[in-house]
């Protein structure tokens, strides 16, 4: 398969990079995963994340660590990058950023398994690290969700 072929539909990839000045899940982009008979993890993690506090308007830090079965659909890398700079003048509480962009992922590329963490580094003493995961209903990875999220905090330091 040629690569016009494999990039057939994508808008950004090769393109002049364009930042976007708010909350923009639009640029988010999907390709055709070759495997989706098989499962297997893609791990996408952004260490330089930045998002507004929507009461006192500072910027918050985090790395945001994504990490999905795909079934059908991937999500493209450079649009993922624009979505998540998209957070940088936008207004929200951590645990709702972490749960926009798993909702957000979902609904884009209806994965089987999607769990995003944020990261956030300390402010007034405090670090605050959101977890939010999803599996497909009715399905294995439905009940992998599950105990992802039973277990989450245990192994964690």
């Amino acid at each position: 398969m040629s690569y016009d072929r494999e990039s057939e539909g994508l808008m950004l990839l090769g393109k002049k990079t364009e930042y976007r000045s708010d909350y923009a899940p639009e640029v988010l982009e999907t390709f055709e995963n070759k495997h989706p008979e098989n499962d297997y993890w893609v791990q996408f993690n952004c260490p330089e994340f930045t998002s507004l506090c929507p009461i006192t308007g500072q910027p918050d830090f985090a790395e945001i660590k994504i990490m999905y079965l795909p079934d059908k659909k991937m999500v493209e890398s450079k649009s993922l990058k624009l979505y998540l700079f998209s957070f940088r003048n936008h207004g929200d509480f951590h645990e709702d950023c972490i749960n926009k962009i798993m909702k957000d992922l979902v609904r884009l590329m209806s994965p089987k398994y999607i769990e995003v963490t944020g990261i956030f580094t300390p402010r007034g003493g405090i670090s605050i690290y959101p977890f939010a995961n999803y599996g497909q209903p009715g399905t294995k990875y439905e009940k992998l969700a599950e105990q992802r999220l039973m277990n989450h905090g245990l192994v964690q330091g």
